[in-house]
């Protein structure tokens, strides 16, 4: 039996530590990625033979992998939920979990700045650049810059152009 997960539960992420690196990619360890697929079975180990713990059925949701073997990874979601993932159901490509209902977005990186949009509690918007206090995001046609700390899939201190 497969429980299905859709990412919008409580919980924190833990940071990117610079030392550490993936055996397979010597990429950093942990780091983020979001979910290519609209479903991903997750297993309680690094081969098909190992039993399905979860499913993620939520495209583009934010994970971090904290483990390589082979061809897989070991990922949670920003509860700490998770396990082993082949390497093809993941992106580079870069979103976050919105962790404020209607974050204000606004149109530059200043609280005084006019507002872009606002984003519900649980949207999964697309990581552009980031500033030591401020990321660039984007979902449903709409973008501006929210403050990092209300959003999950981005290390606090993390600088992105």
């Amino acid at each position: 039996m497969a429980i299905i997960l859709l990412g919008l539960l409580a919980g924190a992420g833990q940071a990117q530590q610079g030392g550490a690196r993936g055996a397979v990619t010597n990429l950093p360890l942990p780091r983020f990625v979001s979910l290519k697929a609209s479903e991903g079975n997750v297993r309680r180990g690094p081969s098909l033979t190992h039993r399905i713990d979860w499913v993620f059925k939520r495209r583009d949701m934010p994970l971090q992998i904290t483990a390589e073997h082979g061809h897989w990874r070991r990922v949670q979601d920003r509860d700490g939920a998770g396990g082993w993932v082949h390497y093809a159901l993941l992106s580079g490509v870069r979103t976050v979990l919105v962790e404020m209902d209607m974050l204000p977005v606004h149109a530059r990186p200043d609280e005084a700045a006019p507002l872009a949009a606002r984003f519900e509690l649980g949207v999964v918007a697309r990581l552009g650049d980031c500033l030591p206090d401020w990321c660039r995001i984007s979902a449903g046609g709409y973008r501006g810059w929210a403050r990092k700390e209300h959003l999950w899939g981005v290390v606090p201190d993390e600088i992105r152009d």
